[in-house]
This record gives C-alpha cells, structure tokens and sequence, in this order.
C-alpha cells in the first residue's frame, strides 16, 4: 500500500508542474491575492477533484443529470466570485446565503474555500496511467479503500505546488496592500477571464500539452513495473509481466501467460503455447473495428511474409470492444476482408486478456523459443524495435522485412469518441434518454472535440441507432476520421458545410469518413438514413 500512495502522490506532483495547471494558475494567483487563504483554497480543490473524479459520474447517472453538469455550476461559481472581486456590493448579497458553507465575510467574498472546490471541477489533469487507473476503477464503481486513499495521495500530491502558487500570490498581496481595490478588481478581471477561457474549452488545449518532465515522470514512475504491478491489483487485475533478468541484449519478463480460446479459432486449428515451444511468437491483441489496430496489420503481414519461414508465428488474440465484434461470422469475414491470414483466436470474455493483465489495443508480446516473454510494445509505433527483437530471437535470420510506412500519427488528435450513453463523454446538448427514442437538437455551438445528437435517436448503451432525420456533429482536430457504424443505409457527411462523401453501411465495421494529409480543426455533420447504429468515432 505504501507503495502505491508513493507513486500516487508523484504522479499528483507530476500532474501540478505539468502545463495543465496553465488554466488553474491565474485563479490560484488571485484568490492568494485577493486576500483568501491558500490552505482553504487548496484544500477546496483537492476534496472536490477527488471526491467527483470517483463519484460524479455514478451520482449524476443516478440522478439522470448531464455529465457535464458539475462543470457547468464550477463555471457558474467562477463567474459570480469575480462578480463579488469586481462589485463589492454583490459580496453583501451573498454573505448570508454562503456564511453557513465558508464563513463568508465581504473582504473574503465566495470563501477560499468555495473557489477552490469550484477549481476542483473544472481542473482537467494531463492523464497518466496512475490517474487512468483511478478513473477505470470509478468507471466500473469499484470504491475499495485502496482507490480511495489512491485518489487521495494523487490530489496531496497534486495540491502541494498549487499551495506554493496560491502563497505565492498571498505574499504578492501583502507587497501591495496600499492598493487592495485595485488588486481586487485585478483579481476579479483574471478569474473572470479563466471563466471564459474554460467555457470555450481552452482547458482541453492545455491537458493534451507534454512537457519533458511530465513525460519522464509518466514513463519512468507512474509506468515502471512496480507501478503497473500496483494499479494492476488496484482494478482487480494480474500484474503485469516484470522482466527479472536481460538476456542477449532483451529483458526477460518470465513464462508467457496462457492463451484462453474463448470462441472459435480462425485459419487455424486450436494452439497452445506449449505447442508452439521452439517457435518465436508474437500475440498480437487486436479488434477489427480499432484504427490503431489497423494501422497494425500492415508490419504484421510483412513480418508474417519475411519471418514465418524462419520459426516466428503471430497469434492473433482477437478481444472484442463491442458486442458485434462477440460474433464469429463478423470476425471471420473481416479477417478475410483485411487479409490476416494468421491464427486468430476469439477472447470474447477477456480470459487471455486479463492473463496478460493487457490494457491496450494493439498490443504485441513477443515469445521466445523457451516459452518466455522477451519484448512488448504497446499502441502504436515501435514497428523497429519488434522487428530487431524477432530478428534477435530468430538468430539474425534472413534479410529485413519488405519496409512498410509508419503511419502512426504525431501531434494532438481528438480522442476516441463513443456515442452510447454507456461512455459518453465530451457531449453537449440535451440529455440522452436511455434507450428510448427521442427527438434532439443540436446546440448553438459544438466547441471542439465535443459532440451533439439532432433528430430522432433512440441511445443505447453501446451504440445511437438512427430515426427520422438523425443526425450528428462533432468538431475534430486530426488529418483522417473514421466511425464504426453498423446496420443498413446510407450516411451523408458533410465538413465545415461542404459535402464530403456518402457512406453506403452495409456491415458492423469501420468505415473511412475522411481521408487528408492536411490536419485541420473543423466541424463534421453526419446525416443519416433511419435504420443505422452508430458506436464510435477515431481519427488519424
């Protein structure tokens, strides 16, 4: 346990010193300043953001609230303490309706302590896997005293530098006393100012900033193997391989878990790893409808074509993200239609998953001829690095792979967007009704990388199925878009108001909505026949 509190409280530090406090800083800056007292305004911000990064989103489900409710009373909140900085009247008004919550006095208006929980709710951390693992386990309601004292050792962590920052704009106060009214209405300008910036989401720019520090922090603390080992026990998980030795220039990270058919086996007949001992194996776990896994194939095949002759085989570990994705038929035709011609083996209920204690789609473990794990690589990307490992297991054997473009993408993208109420996030608009048909409407604005319904829509868990007139925005950043869609009909698309394209949907699959080498921000409608079920968008 203490070691997982250590790493928490790091990860937290690394979260505070990392360019996502950029659109926290002022307002930590002026509530020092304008006379509250930092350990209030901290204290705030740390109880709130841990207290609803686990809790909001099963209490709002509860309560068949938005989830962007919370955000929008932080915002709420902001505005109205720079209202009282400005007019010192309006602290009057307030005094004895928030007296009872912070002891409001009209030089203090809104309480240190009000400001910083409304800090709380509206600070979106740059996520590392310390931060993922609280939030999967608050995703799945599983609040054990471990992922509670977890979050806790994440938001001190986190809450140490805001406190310097906050005593940093006390002292600057107390430099400048002989001008308090003007500092005030200093203040109130810059909070009011943060206010704006967040309503158009200049926040999302910020988390998605690295910087080398954070980076290092992220890779060498919160993603060592201690860690992993740690958040692995935190969601109930195996804990990951840990290389305990290096051999010929690869770590060695033990006996490769077992491989659990949990379905049919394709293009091949049912593989054990024993069986397979004095092979080099590469399992590949994979879904068809995943971008990224995609973008995979292509250094597969090659390696398949330059190695298999030489003793490497790739098992296929094919783990569902949706329910489409359970059934074989799907899965057998799109392994033909993507021309994978190694085995593949269904794990419909996460049983060879949860063995490798994985967490990625793609993700590629490399076995050597005794049955050990040598190497792993996750995401995308590291396509020279696999290739050197199986050379190195093979014995150096043979000429390179044929070379195939890295198509990885650089640079900030919009997330993987789910459109059922199940994961949806970063949506705006009226609140879904689940699993009933309803009628919605777009809002005035889709800030980016937010998406809305409009027209009939009948939102499931999973995936949105279309009515009459149903359609679909979302604003994006990124070169290629692509939505998993399903059904039978058509889809028209439509970029900044220019028509790009129609989707003939014929099949649960992926489909290409836009294809550029020019990445821009701009704003995708999605217009659709009655009769289509639509999961989620990735981009490129």
């Amino acid at each position: 346990m203490g070691i997982l509190l250590g790493i928490g409280l790091l990860a937290g530090l690394a979260t505070a010193l990392s360019p996502c406090i950029l659109p926290v800083l002022p307002v930590l800056l002026a509530g020092g300043a304008s006379g509250r007292r930092p350990l209030r305004i901290v204290a705030g911000l740390a109880l709130s953001f841990a207290t609803f990064t686990l809790f909001a989103s099963w209490l709002l489900g509860r309560l068949g609230l938005p989830q962007d409710l919370l955000r929008t009373i932080a915002l709420a909140l902001l505005f109205v303490i720079a209202a009282v900085l400005l007019v010192p009247q309006a602290g009057l008004l307030l005094e004895r309706a928030l007296a009872f919550f912070s002891r409001l006095r009209p030089a203090d208006a809104g309480g240190g302590f009000v400001l910083g929980a409304a800090l709380g709710l509206v600070f979106v951390p740059c996520a590392g896997p310390f931060l993922a693992a609280i939030t999967a386990a608050a995703a799945r309601e599983s609040f054990g005293l471990r992922t509670l004292l977890a979050t806790a050792a994440y938001s001190i962590g986190a809450a140490i530098p805001m406190l310097a920052v906050a005593w940093g704009g006390r002292g600057a106060a107390a430099r400048l006393r002989a001008r308090a009214s003007l500092l005030r209405r200093a203040a109130g300008v810059l909070i009011a100012a943060v206010a704006v910036a967040l309503v158009f989401h200049v926040d999302d720019r910020a988390a998605r900033v690295s910087a080398p520090w954070t980076t290092w922090l992220q890779r060498h603390v919160e993603g060592s193997g201690v860690a992993r080992t740690q958040l692995a026990k935190l969601n109930g998980e195996a804990a990951p391989p840990t290389a305990h030795a290096v051999k010929n220039g690869l770590p060695d990270y033990g006996i490769a878990p077992p491989i659990h058919a949990d379905g049919a086996w394709i293009n091949s007949k049912p593989l054990t790893l024993g069986e397979l001992r004095g092979k080099v194996v590469l399992v590949d776990f994979w879904t068809y409808s995943c971008i990224n896994c995609l973008r995979t194939l292509p250094h597969l095949r090659a390696w398949y074509a330059a190695y298999r002759s030489k003793g490497l085989v790739i098992v296929g570990v094919h783990t569902p993200e949706f329910a489409f994705e359970h059934v074989t038929s799907n899965v057998r035709a799109a392994v033909k239609r993507l021309g994978v011609t190694w085995p593949v083996v269904q794990d419909n209920r996460y049983k060879t998953w949860d063995n490798y204690a994985n967490q990625y789609w793609p993700a590629e473990y490399l076995i050597d001829r005794s049955g050990h794990v040598r190497h792993t690589s996750f995401g995308e990307g590291d396509y020279g690095g696999t290739e050197n490992a199986i050379r190195r297991l093979l014995g150096n054997a043979g000429a390179h792979a044929a070379p195939v473009a890295n198509t990885t993408p650089t640079g900030v993208l919009t997330a993987e967007s789910y459109l059922g109420y199940a994961r949806l996030q970063n949506y705006v608009g009226k609140t879904p009704v689940p699993d009933k048909a309803a009628t919605y409407r777009f809002p005035a604005s889709v800030p980016l990388n937010t998406l809305s319904y409009a027209g009939r829509w009948t939102v499931g868990s999973e995936s949105i199925h279309s009515g009459e007139g149903a359609r679909l925005r979302l604003r994006f950043e990124a070169h290629d878009v692509y939505v998993v869609l399903g059904g039978h009909g058509t889809v028209r698309a439509l970029i900044d108001g220019r028509p790009a394209g129609t989707l003939h949907v014929d099949a649960q699959r992926l489909y290409t909505v836009r294809q550029s080498e020019r990445y821009e921000e701009a704003l995708l409608e999605l217009r659709f026949s009655p009769g289509i079920d639509a999961y989620s968008f990735t981009f490129g």
